[in-house]
């Protein structure tokens, strides 16, 4: 990843940062369910932090950074999680392509987040929990902190589409 600073705008140039599923699995039996992702594994993690909402009608949208990775592990329930680059960090362009991952508990994965990308998401059902795993301690996180309203890209992203 190149950082360009040009007057005020600045300019992220992404290079080998893709967005990616880690995937996992699940075993049951008489005792029990496991789940696991034994692909990932932990390089560069500094801390991680578990979110709970009240209901699944709160969006938490949109948090970017230029330098910390993320990856997203939904433990209960489900979620849709949407990433989007943010290729100018003074006003992105509304119509950048926003990916939306499902991410479900019945379904073990890890969603990598890389740098230079924003980042929300929304529960599917009540009762669900997400964990966060990131690459920069919170002081580095604080100085490397973009937001941006939960419908700059639009809303129709956190629509469940009836089939």
């Amino acid at each position: 990843m190149i950082v360009k600073q040009s007057e005020t705008r600045i300019y992220l140039i992404m290079k080998n940062s893709e967005v990616s599923i880690i995937d996992g699995g699940l075993v049951v039996d008489d005792r029990g369910v496991v789940r696991f992702v034994n692909d990932f594994n932990f390089k560069g993690v500094k801390r991680f932090y578990q979110v709970d909402n009240f209901n699944a009608d709160v969006i938490r949208a949109f948090h970017g950074h230029l330098k910390e990775s993320k990856y997203a592990y939904v433990l209960k329930g489900s979620a849709i999680v949407c990433v989007v680059p943010i290729i100018r960090i003074k006003k992105p362009s509304k119509r950048l392509n926003v990916q939306r991952f499902v991410l479900s508990a019945k379904s073990p994965k890890i969603l990598y987040i890389p740098p230079g990308f924003a980042n929300g998401f929304r529960f599917l059902e009540n009762g669900s929990s997400i964990i966060f795993f990131s690459t920069s301690s919170l002081e580095e996180s604080k100085s490397d902190d973009y937001r941006f309203d939960y419908d700059y890209w639009g809303t129709k992203i956190w629509e469940v589409e009836n089939r």
